[in-house]
């Protein structure tokens, strides 16, 4: 954003705020309607990228607290459960990864024995987001490590530079769908929407319920990028290189091993926490310190907590807080009969149809996942109460509704963190020509997916 946008943002937010401090709303008394105020000008702060967000959330949480509209147990109650915890920990996994070479290794071992053509970059991109997955519980960190292996495929191969785009592109965008198929696939997001749901959701539970729905967006993204993009030249790939660069590797080093031995102890205590019961994000939290300790660990030392972002936690903090306060202050009650229709229909695609496109819509004014379904989460389940379903069934679809579809690149932080010739070599206007793919993508997955699927396991 220019200086001139960001003025303009700061400009619109206070207008935003003065106005609906001072124009009467019916249904709501002065301490819901300031709450409304302050969150809908955070949330133009965010959509405008007035500053960083850690201090646009900052200010939030601090006017909510300093105005009186929600006590500090209310707004900052994040920091006494596990979500916030499980952040911390998905960071120091990611750097631990990341800085001892594995996640390097197992890429460009899969490109020396699986890419043979263009087409077949994109597939494994794919497949490597997935594979990471399980091991980085961030896609930004995932996605810059494969663009690092991926510069090497395009100066391998002589790639040109509007191929290279396409492929860049597929980085960023690949790691969107692949988040949705485990928990910890997008460690903020996808605890969020846990959070939001009130109910203790397992590893394996979630794999359930968002397999074959996150399999099928999967699918259909890989197909919108190879039918939107198409390469200029055939790719060949000097295999022998990507060898002699696996060989410099060496064999395993002794950290790599230990990663991979943590990594096996945490993604299994993951795996069966529906047995043990110990929340996800404290097993994270454990194990992750564990893994700074001496003898027994050594993965990640002191510069690793520079890496966990305390910006992302504090957006993530006031992220929950809209929809915490908002429900003390009545203000989800008051959205879901501005946003959504009086009567809810009783026909489940109907009523899933409503939700998908009302939170397209507002994802598409406002930007910000985390934001957006910090607005959209609390509302829809109070518009959905009356129909006594269980409420991951809106969640999930308000989930890939609003985090599988984008058009610009502030609508994905996914997608923003790769944008320019240094990141992942793409601009807006490649991330623009997804646009409506994706929104067919997000309808196939939702009405001929989940619901049928959702249907069949018993969950509606």
């Amino acid at each position: 954003m220019t200086n001139n946008s960001k003025s303009l943002g700061l400009l619109i937010g206070i207008l935003v705020f003065v106005g609906l401090t001072l124009i009467p709303i019916n249904g709501l008394d002065n301490r819901g309607q300031l709450f409304l105020a302050l969150t809908m000008m955070t949330v133009v702060f965010w959509g405008f990228q007035v500053s960083n967000m850690g201090y646009i959330s900052g200010l939030y949480l601090a006017l909510l607290v300093v105005l009186g509209v929600g006590e500090p147990s209310v707004v900052f109650s994040p920091w006494v459960g596990s979500t916030i915890y499980f952040v911390i920990g998905a960071y120091l996994i990611a750097s631990a990864v990341t800085h001892c070479g594995l996640g390097e290794r197992i890429a460009m071992y899969v490109i020396s024995k699986y890419i043979t053509s263009f087409r077949s970059i994109i597939v494994v991109i794919f497949v490597l987001q997935i594979l990471l997955s399980l091991l980085i519980p961030n896609s930004w960190a995932r996605s810059l490590i494969i663009m690092a292996v991926m510069r090497q495929v395009i100066d391998n191969a002589k790639i040109g530079k509007n191929d290279a785009t396409i492929i860049g592109l597929t980085v960023f965008a690949a790691s969107v769908p692949t988040s949705m198929l485990f928990l910890t696939g997008e460690s903020a997001i996808n605890l969020l929407i846990v959070e939001y749901s009130g109910l203790h959701i397992g590893w394996l539970q979630w794999i359930w319920y968002m397999g074959p729905p996150a399999i099928a967006a999967i699918i259909l993204t890989m197909v919108s990028i190879l039918v939107v993009f198409r390469p200029e030249q055939k790719v060949e790939i000097d295999k022998q290189a990507i060898k002699t660069r696996l060989a410099e590797m060496g064999t395993l080093t002794a950290k790599e091993i230990r990663v991979i031995v943590w990594l096996a102890i945490t993604i299994l205590a993951w795996m069966t926490d529906i047995w043990h019961g110990i929340d996800i994000g404290w097993i994270t939290l454990f194990l992750t310190m564990l893994m700074g300790m001496p003898i027994i660990g050594e993965v990640v030392g002191a510069k690793q907590w520079s890496e966990v972002p305390l910006n992302v936690l504090v957006f993530l903090t006031a992220a929950i807080a809209i929809g915490r306060v908002g429900a003390v202050t009545g203000n989800n009650e008051f959205l879901a009969h501005l946003m959504f229709p009086e009567v809810v229909p009783q026909n489940i695609i109907a009523m899933a149809v409503i939700v998908m496109l009302i939170a397209v819509a507002i994802h598409m004014m406002l930007g910000s996942v985390i934001a957006v379904l910090s607005v959209v989460v609390p509302a829809t389940l109070a518009f959905t109460a009356p129909l006594g379903i269980n409420p991951l069934v809106p969640l999930f679809i308000v989930y890939v509704a609003v985090f599988g579809h984008y058009v610009f690149p502030f609508h994905s932080i996914s997608i923003l963190v790769g944008v320019g010739k240094e990141n992942g070599l793409y601009s807006g206007r490649e991330v623009m020509k997804l646009g409506l793919p994706l929104f067919i993508m997000v309808l196939i997955v939702v009405l001929a997916v989940q619901l049928p699927w959702w249907r069949l396991i018993g969950l509606i």
